[in-house]
């Protein structure tokens, strides 16, 4: 395998982006997170990409912030707090920077999914899992509660599970977690990598654009009163029914056959 920490593989319009530090459970280093910034940029300006999957190398799939680079920066009381605001910025900007992705993301999750890498998977449009699997969000075991990922998983599940997991530091397996809503797609670990490519393929057949415009509304909506999210979601409607793709896909419909969208530029 690659020696590079980020490693990425694309084939018919669908990016995988694999976490590749094994020996560390594929922890969100410093280097690890400017990776994925990176990445993520490019992946946002490539009009071929229309399906983003998650994955890690090794035994797990995120085992959260890399806690000896943390410890590390303790040791330095006049550069520990800068050093933490900016790892917990640069962490916030990864995360928000999948939810803006213009593009549906898929976090193939086996092994583990702990703390900031619960976060990095919550932050993932969907999650692809197999039973074994675990999720947590258990640095209130060393003193220190998750409130970074609590942000992501609060938007995705029950407050009050959410708030158990905080603060009991319990992990939860996949079947819980697909039962709760966080998990979309439960499957055999044998068969994770073909349902998942199963669910991206799904999502790279439809029209880029109306995907792109459904899930910046499907974001900004989430947090409006009815009133404002039926205004931004007519808004969107609108501008997505005069797409001269979508008025293909609507001809293509009448005529009884698949539509023959534009190709990417």
């Amino acid at each position: 395998m690659s020696n590079e920490i980020l490693l990425r593989h694309d084939a018919s319009g669908i990016a995988s982006l694999t976490l590749n530090a094994p020996a560390s459970f594929n922890a969100l280093s410093t280097a690890m997170l400017t990776a994925l910034q990176s990445e993520i940029a490019r992946l946002h300006a490539d009009p071929s990409i229309r399906v983003v999957i998650l994955k890690g190398a090794g035994k797990a799939f995120c085992a959260g912030h890399d806690l000896r680079e943390m410890q590390a920066a303790r040791t330095a009381p006049d550069q520990g707090r800068n050093a933490f605001q900016t790892l917990f910025a640069l962490c916030a900007d990864v995360m928000q920077a999948l939810q803006k992705l213009p593009k549906p993301t898929i976090a193939q999750v086996h092994g583990i999914a702990t703390a900031a890498g619960c976060q990095l998977a919550a932050s993932c449009d969907m999650i692809t899992a197999a039973p074994g699997t675990r999720f947590g969000v258990n640095g209130i075991n060393i003193g220190l509660f998750c409130s970074t990922p609590m942000v992501a998983l609060t938007r995705k599940i029950p407050a009050a599970i959410a708030f158990e997991m905080l603060t009991t530091g319990a992990f939860i397996d996949a079947a819980r977690a697909y039962e709760v809503g966080l998990v979309n797609r439960l499957t055999t670990p044998e068969s994770l990598e073909v349902e998942t490519q199963a669910l991206a393929a799904t999502l790279a057949a439809k029209l880029p654009a109306a995907l792109r415009l459904g899930k910046a509304a499907f974001r900004e909506t989430a947090t409006l009163d009815t009133p404002e999210a039926y205004a931004v979601a007519s808004a969107t409607m609108v501008e997505n029914i005069l797409l001269p793709d979508t008025d293909e896909g609507l001809t293509a419909f009448l005529q009884k056959r698949p539509p023959n969208w534009s190709k990417p530029t």
